[in-house]
């Protein structure tokens, strides 16, 4: 069994693997407040709750886009096993072309996504990661990651709206039953849920355009907050969470 962790802004999350068997998987808070034997505890307690003992653990993999906690959970990890994690960064094979001006400015998180996509639903797809950003990966046919576009979170934009207008409130993150609304909290709800679902139909309608592939192109939602937007489109073929845990696994497999 292998360990992974993909290290974001807002979550760590932390799987398991029995070959291509995700065994369990566990989402925690990111915070570079907390130390390498915190995090420990709280690992240790899902291996003890799904019956894996530590030394079936013969491997592990990480990538990270928040630097201030690579040391903590890579120390964390080497302090608890016999082995250094794998780092995805250059250097590891990932089975992608990717086409980037510079393919050292990709996010980590970006090619888990697309290795993950790849493989198991083909290309060409689009892949959605809606997180702290919404970002939008391309990859062709032939697996080559094509470059896409990053724009706003949906949490992140509602939490901006609330912190810059003094007179509007935080509100839960949940689509009205009409777009036009008579109440404040309505009216935020509608221009934020369904004003970042027009965006992402735009930006998806627009890729598919320029991608110029012969045939269907599949979309792939992945991330905390996936679900909200494919309650109310019709253009996400797939929600799968555990994209980038998978994608990890993938990888670590490729290189070992």
């Amino acid at each position: 069994m292998i360990l992974v962790a993909d290290i974001g802004n807002t979550n760590i999350k932390i799987g398991i693997f029995d070959g291509d068997k995700l065994v369990d998987s566990v989402r925690l808070a990111t915070s570079a407040a907390k130390t390498a034997d915190e995090y420990w505890m709280m690992l240790k307690d899902m291996l003890k709750a799904k019956g894996v003992a530590i030394s079936e653990i013969s491997g592990a993999i990480m990538s990270s886009v928040n630097p201030n906690l690579n040391y903590t959970v890579e120390h964390m990890i080497k302090a608890n096993f016999d082995f250094k994690p794998l780092v995805v960064g250059a250097g590891l094979k990932t089975g992608l072309n990717i086409l980037y001006d510079n393919p050292r400015e990709v996010g980590s998180d970006r090619i888990l996504g697309a290795v993950a996509a790849y493989n198991t639903y083909g290309g060409p797809c689009i892949v959605i990661d809606c997180g702290t950003a919404t970002v939008f990966n391309a990859i062709g046919e032939k697996g080559e990651f094509l470059g896409g576009a990053i724009g706003f979170g949906l949490k992140t934009a509602s939490e901006a709206l609330s912190q810059s207008a003094a007179k509007l409130p935080k509100v839960e993150l949940t689509a009205p039953a009409s777009v036009i609304n008579r109440n404040t909290i309505g009216n935020m709800q509608s221009g934020i849920v369904y004003g970042f679902i027009g965006a992402v139909e735009y930006i998806v309608g627009r890729m598919k355009t320029e991608m110029k592939c012969g045939g269907a192109i599949k979309v792939i939602a992945t991330g905390g907050l996936s679900e909200i937007i494919t309650r109310h489109t019709k253009i996400i073929d797939i929600v799968d969470r555990t994209l980038t845990l998978r994608g990890l696994n993938i990888i670590y497999r490729l290189n070992t």
